[in-house]
């Protein structure tokens, strides 16, 4: 493997995870929510299922899914609802979300202290490692900058630490973007900003409801 080959998995990385999708939104409202701080626990968990994603696809799981009509339906419908779960609790959060703008504006801190950084954690793993399509996208992905003569192993480990730092990196940034923009929107536009980033995780839970195997 090159560093010709690693800048070009970086390029094509980059594109993928800045698109937003469930775990970038979530760091947004985790931001907006707890800071960014406490957002990070959230981050840490979508890098964790960053190296199950790459380790996975190094194992041949994502051609399992692909092949499996049973498994893929299960990952899928686990992710769907879990998705449409998170986005319910966002656009219902209005109540909580004044109380907690109320706290932060006398303490002069945008941190929440309900939500242990476990729960955080949890929330954005969950969601990335119960999503069929990671998997898929990344066996398809990945073998094309592995090179076959070489040892397999320590070219994924490298290919993984490139995705998961670039997927904080990313995820720090929206984590920033939603602190900064809740200081900045009264009680009404930050609670708008959760039911954004709610009604796009349902519609993501619908479109990943819809979603089918390519061979199927």
């Amino acid at each position: 493997m090159t560093l010709l080959t690693i800048f070009a998995f970086a390029f094509v990385a980059v594109v993928v995870i800045a698109t937003p999708g469930p775990t970038v939104l979530l760091a947004l409202a985790n931001g907006s929510r707890f800071g960014v701080r406490r957002a990070s626990a959230g981050m840490l968990g979508a890098m964790m299922s960053d190296f199950i994603l790459v380790g996975a696809a190094g194992l041949g799981l994502g051609a399992l899914l692909a092949a499996s009509e049973f498994w893929f339906t299960v990952v899928k419908w686990i992710g769907v609802g879990y998705l449409a779960f998170l986005g319910i609790m966002l656009l219902r959060s209005k109540a909580a979300l004044n109380g907690r703008l109320d706290a932060a504006a006398e303490s002069g801190s945008g941190s929440a202290s309900y939500a242990s950084g476990r729960t955080i954690f949890l929330k954005s793993f969950l969601v990335a490692v119960t999503n069929p399509k990671g998997y898929l996208f990344t066996s398809a992905l990945l073998p094309q900058f592995i090179n076959p003569s070489q040892p397999q192993l320590s070219q994924y480990v490298v290919l993984a630490l490139v995705f998961a730092g670039i997927d904080f990196s990313i995820m720090f940034g929206y984590a920033l973007l939603g602190s900064r923009a809740v200081r900045l929107l009264r009680k009404s536009g930050a609670v708008w900003l959760d039911r954004i980033c709610g009604a796009t995780l349902l519609a993501l839970a619908g479109s990943l409801a819809l979603y089918r195997r390519v061979n199927a």
